[in-house]
């Protein structure tokens, strides 16, 4: 579905499961950056009715799974830990297109989007395929089907709003790109560490 270039080692869910703690806080800050990125989108795309209406439903999800990472992590009396920069967003975030055409500039938006869930998705993946813990494992199945969806939502609003060739073409490009940046993050107890 996605064609990820590279796919999760399980070595990498090896190393996050040694730290339920700092895996579990990374994950419930990415749940909050992303329903954040949900509604500045609608910040600055607020003339796209069909762009609203799924960047509200995605915030409302978005949010939801961070309540839902915050509730596991107190029934294991374990603490949200600070926020820290996530790196590889960063450099995702770096290979769009800055200025120009709007059109352009929103279609690499949400391709970024759709890459980090695509990515998390894969990642949720691991975990669940890792973990012996039978909650997380279940937790960890559920948010990987969520991830799923909510790539599929930027992927299709893309192609709706900026033409399905040109997505598409950009899409091969961002998977050549992140699978040249992601032998660098799996290395680390996060999320997309």
């Amino acid at each position: 579905m996605f064609r990820l270039r590279l796919r999760t080692d399980p070595y990498w869910a090896a190393l996050a499961v040694r730290d339920p703690e700092e895996i579990l806080s990374d994950h419930a800050w990415c749940e909050q950056k992303a329903a954040a990125t949900a509604l500045s989108l609608i910040n600055h795309y607020p003339d796209s009715p069909e762009l609203v209406d799924a960047m509200t439903e995605l915030a409302r999800e978005e949010l939801e799974h961070f309540a839902r990472v915050i509730a596991m992590m107190r029934r294991r009396g374990l603490s949200l830990r600070p926020q820290r920069k996530d790196q590889y967003v960063n450099e995702l975030m770096a290979w769009r297109h800055k200025g120009g055409d709007a059109a352009v500039r929103l279609r690499d938006h949400l391709l970024v989007g759709a890459m980090i869930e695509a990515r998390s998705c894969d990642r949720f993946r691991v975990l669940s395929e890792n973990v012996a813990d039978p909650e997380l494992k279940n937790f960890y199945r559920e948010l990987m089907e969520s991830e799923a969806g909510h790539y599929t939502v930027f992927i299709t609003l893309a192609r709706r709003l900026t033409g399905r060739t040109a997505t598409d073409e950009r899409w091969n490009e961002l998977l050549e790109f992140e699978a040249d940046i992601i032998e660098k993050y799996s290395k680390g107890v996060a999320v997309h560490g």
